[in-house]
């Protein structure tokens, strides 16, 4: 194991999470190598379908979504790591001029692979560990602030000077 292996490997987990919080099909799927296998809880298949049907659902069900990475256990051996990683994601959504906060904690416990030099998830398991749902309200001030944007056009994508 090298430190550039487990840079490889955080970089991975880090942009799954701009992928899947930008909704960037492109992007979320170059996280995985070719046949790898996501079980998400409520979806449980290859890697390509979890791109296919997650997106939409998450432009149709949440305002916005956040995952923030914590902790990281990487053990490599090889061309293969077992990496548990924990998390928490928030979901935002609005129903009926009302706004929702649904933060879910957990672990993604994956198998990485390293394939042509690159490291990407082969096996992913989303464990849950704790989940909350609330009211918020929407008063903290936005003036003057980028605002983050689904897609490319997000000022992370480098379209803001």
């Amino acid at each position: 194991m090298t430190m550039t292996d487990v840079e490889q490997i955080r970089d991975v987990l880090a942009r799954y999470c701009r992928g899947v919080d930008r909704c960037d099909a492109e992007l979320l799927r170059s996280v995985y190598h070719p046949g790898a296998v996501d079980d998400h809880g409520i979806f449980k298949g290859s890697a390509e379908e979890f791109v296919d049907v997650v997106l939409p659902g998450l432009l149709d069900t949440w305002a916005a979504t956040m995952h923030v990475l914590g902790q990281s256990v990487i053990d490599v051996r090889g061309e293969s790591a077992d990496v548990e990683t924990y998390f928490v994601a928030y979901h935002r959504r609005g129903a009926d001029d009302e706004t929702w906060l649904d933060t879910f904690g957990g672990r993604y416990v994956d198998r990485f692979e390293q394939r042509d030099g690159a490291w990407k998830i082969a096996h992913r398991v989303v464990v849950h560990e704790w989940s909350k749902v609330e009211q918020v309200e929407m008063t903290f001030p936005t003036d003057g602030f980028a605002l983050g944007v689904r897609g490319r056009a997000d000022v992370a994508y480098g379209t803001a000077q």
